[in-house]
Parts: structure tokens; C-alpha cells; sequence
């Protein structure tokens, strides 16, 4: 995983110093742009393995940049960096499907633990020899990183089909936010567990054909129920 390839994408050069010199202490190499359309072409000559994706860019916004990659079939991981936490509806919403996202002032430690956590993930479903799990009319392939209502095919994003792994590896089980931020994105509770609630309710959304449903706990988490 160390020596790969990230892409930082930011127009404050302070920011870029510090993200870059965390991630060469991790031992991945960085290639840095500041505005939208660099990015772009960032993304297709150099093919990195993950994108840091600041929001207010010039010539191309980070939701715009996002968006271009996702209709045109890339799905390399994104974290984005936003000033407001009002953006993460946008930023991890239907239409862009970004990995993750940081609210500026951020830790560069939390920056690249996130990087490294979906990274790992990645790797590990590539090498994944798991078998398909099934739940109701649900059946989910951990290899082929599909799930299927009977025979119709759901089109999730990663983190939400890592999501709904891990609710269907226990079923009825109880999770709190922090548990699901630690098995399903794969690192320590850091405050920012509304991401847990929107990548929930996109997933509803997706497998609400299913009898398979899941069930808020009020004040606890949630489970998955069949």
C-alpha cells in the first residue's frame, strides 16, 4: 500500500505542504494541483490510488470534478475537504459518490489514517476469497463486489456496499456509529458520525425493494433485520 500514489487537490498551498509531508512519512507518494480541470487530467495521466478532493477550487469546484469522474465509470477513492459541514449531503450524495470527507481546519493524522483505512479496504476485497452472503432476497458477493435483490442487480458505491456488509455479517445485531465506523470504514471514532447517517440513508433507498430493512435503534445505532 506504501509507495502509491495520491492526489492532492488544492488551491491553499499551506494545506498541500502539510498533507503532503504527512502522507511522505507514510511512505505514498503525492503528485499536487490546485483548480477543477488539473484535476481531471491529474486523475487520467498519473491514475492514482486515491484522491483528496477539496471543494472550492477554482475553474471546476471539488463537487464538479467528483461528479465528471463518477459518470465517466472511475471509481478511484475520494475524500473531500469542505470549510462547511452542511456539504456532506452533497458530497457523499447519490449524484457524486465520494469515499469519505474531512471539514477544514482538519488533523493531517485523521487525513491520512482515513486514506489509509480505504486503501486497506481495497486491498483486501481484491485478495478476498469470501463467500457470497445471503440475506432474505438479498444476495452480496464480497469478491465480485455486487449485490443482487432475487436477480436484479443494486448498483451500490464502495463505502456503501462495505456498509451493508458488515450489518448482514450479523444480522439483528445492534451497531452504534462508532462500531460502524471502525469495521465498515476501518478507522477510530474521530466526531464526524454523520457520515454514518447519510450513507444509511442511501442505502435504504437503494435495497428498499428488499424484504431485507434496516432498522434504526433509537439512540443506540442500527441493525439490519430480515
Amino acid at each position: 500500500m506504501a509507495s502509491e500514489l495520491i492526489l492532492l487537490v488544492d488551491d491553499e498551498p499551506s494545506i498541500v505542504q502539510l498533507a503532503r509531508m504527512y502522507f511522505e512519512r507514510e511512505g505514498f507518494r503525492t503528485h499536487e494541483v490546485g483548480d477543477g480541470e488539473s484535476a481531471l487530467e491529474a486523475v487520467t495521466k498519473h491514475r492514482p490510488a486515491l484522491i483528496v478532493l477539496d471543494v472550492m477550487l477554482p475553474k471546476l469546484d471539488g463537487f464538479e470534478v467528483c461528479r465528471r469522474l463518477r459518470a465517466s465509470g472511475n471509481q478511484t477513492p475520494i475524500i473531500m475537504l469542505t470549510a462547511r459541514d452542511e456539504d456532506i449531503d452533497k458530497i457523499l450524495g447519490l449524484e457524486l459518490g465520494a469515499d469519505d470527507y474531512l471539514t477544514k481546519p482538519f488533523n493531517p493524522r485523521e487525513l491520512t489514517a482515513r486514506a489509509k483505512a480505504i486503501l486497506r479496504r481495497s486491498e483486501k476485497t481484491r485478495e478476498s476469497d469470501a463467500q457470497p452472503i445471503y440475506r432474505g432476497d438479498l444476495t452480496i458477493d464480497p469478491v465480485a463486489r455486487e449485490v443482487r435483490i432475487a436477480s436484479n442487480l443494486v448498483d451500490l458505491r464502495a463505502q456503501e456496499f462495505d456498509l451493508l456488509v458488515t450489518l448482514a455479517e450479523q444480522p439483528s445485531r445492534v451497531f452504534t456509529r462508532e462500531q460502524l465506523l471502525q469495521l465498515a470504514w476501518g478507522f477510530d471514532y474521530y466526531g464526524q458520525t454523520r457520515t454514518v447517517d447519510v450513507h444509511i440513508a442511501h442505502l435504504r433507498k437503494k435495497i428498499e425493494a428488499s424484504s431485507v430493512k434496516i432498522e434504526t435503534v433509537t439512540g443506540v445505532g442500527y441493525k439490519l433485520v430480515i
